[in-house]
């Protein structure tokens, strides 16, 4: 049984939560974080001394992992299948990088300056004119899975992967939040595909509202 802290309107935790998910495990997940507090306490820092979430245990003895990336490709490397995370290691490598890079440059680029200011900051304290860069800068990054994708199914081929949960998991918000969105064919067509997967249903188009500012 894994053992998940973290609640659900978090990003990181959802692409933990959506592996989870797509593998078919068994969990129990506790909200944590946020309007939930409880990361400053001594037994959550004695899990991440760094005090964020997620937070996972895999059995009762299991290490307590965290940084979701990390906790993401355990999950893949232990439960996963071939395909979608390949013991060989050219194979693996090539996921990885469209898996490195929807996580810490593409995410990256979309939560902090177009997510965090139009959703978590106050409407009297946003830039407009660095959202609309924020837009056209993530937007270029889009291009280039606009340019895989339109040459197979998913992120990194025509499996569904690892790449997939890293990239797919920020679609949902920048899909929906309130901003003009230039148009990327191959992209939208993927998104709309992945909300037909029952665990992006379930642990990615998840309410934000609370997080409203």
């Amino acid at each position: 049984m894994l053992k998940i802290w973290g609640r659900a309107t978090s990003s990181n935790v959802q692409a933990v939560m959506w592996t989870v998910g797509e593998l078919g495990l068994e969990f129990e997940r506790y909200d944590i974080g946020h309007k939930f507090g409880g990361t400053d306490t001594p037994e959550f820092l004695a899990m991440n001394p760094n005090g964020l979430i997620p937070v996972l245990k895999d059995g009762e003895d299991g290490e307590a992992l965290f940084e979701s990336a990390a906790i993401c490709r355990y999950l893949a490397a232990r439960y996963g299948s071939d395909a979608f995370w390949p013991a060989d290691p050219a194979a693996r490598a090539h996921i990885d990088k469209w898996a490195e890079w929807a996580k810490s440059t593409a995410a990256t680029a979309f939560t902090t300056p177009i997510f965090w200011q139009l959703v978590r900051t106050p409407e009297k304290d946003r830039d407009p004119a660095a959202i609309d860069r924020a837009v056209v800068a993530f937007d270029r990054l889009l291009g280039m899975a606009e340019a895989e994708l339109e040459k197979h199914a998913f992120l990194a081929g025509n499996d569904f992967t690892l790449a997939d949960i890293m990239f797919a998991h920020v679609l949902y918000r920048y899909y929906t939040v309130d901003t003009a969105r230039p148009s990327r064919p191959a992209v939208e067509a993927y998104y709309a595909a992945m909300t037909e997967r029952d665990a992006y249903r379930t642990h990615v188009m998840v309410s934000y509202a609370e997080l409203r500012a």
